[in-house]
């Protein structure tokens, strides 16, 4: 039994979920989120609309592993339409730099030519100054796959720590060629 998927998902005061068949919509103060459960797994809203409870119907490897599964992504809706989600980035290297225009971010990122991400409708993406990257959104996933779409676009590399990479995240570099004898 999902030790995870059995607890309840705890709804807070400005957060409204209402489950129809299988879909599961969460709406809340920065916006609705929509999920389609497994049809192994029955989603409810209990006492009181102040939580939701997760179930699986049967006992199959399949219900097993998306009973904690589903009772994540809702958990994950909930506090994004509660508090939303973000992740910062940032570009280091001499002449690194990122922009943006309209709805589209620019990296200049050391190759020939600029790198033009197209920002999805969804997410907010801006860039407090030239090196740092900012996503907000309150989608999880999206939020986390459109940051790693622009860390992929130039990873660190591991002689000088040049590149894309996350705000904290620790680059081990690699001793270089040993200076001539």
């Amino acid at each position: 039994m999902s030790r995870l998927g059995r607890k309840p998902v705890a709804l807070p005061d400005k957060v409204k979920v209402s489950v129809d068949g299988q879909t599961v919509n969460v709406e809340g103060p920065l916006g609705k989120l929509s999920y389609t459960a497994d049809p192994v797994i029955t989603v409810e809203v209990g006492e009181g609309d102040k939580e939701v409870v997760v179930t699986r119907k049967e006992d199959t490897r399949t219900g097993k592993a998306m009973h904690g599964l589903t009772r994540a992504l809702i958990a994950n809706m909930v506090e994004g339409v509660e508090k939303g989600y973000e992740k910062r980035l940032e570009v280091v290297g001499v002449g690194y730099l990122a922009a943006i225009a309209g709805d589209v971010l620019q990296l200049r990122v050391g190759f020939a030519n600029e790198i033009h991400k197209k920002i999805p409708k969804d997410l907010t993406v801006t860039c407090p100054d030239q090196t740092h990257i900012l996503v907000k959104g309150i989608d999880k996933q999206r939020v986390g796959q459109f940051a790693a779409e622009v860390r992929a676009s130039r990873k660190p590399e591991p002689y000088k720590g040049k590149g894309v990479r996350y705000q904290g995240e620790r680059v081990k570099l690699k001793p270089g060629k040993a200076a001539g004898k």
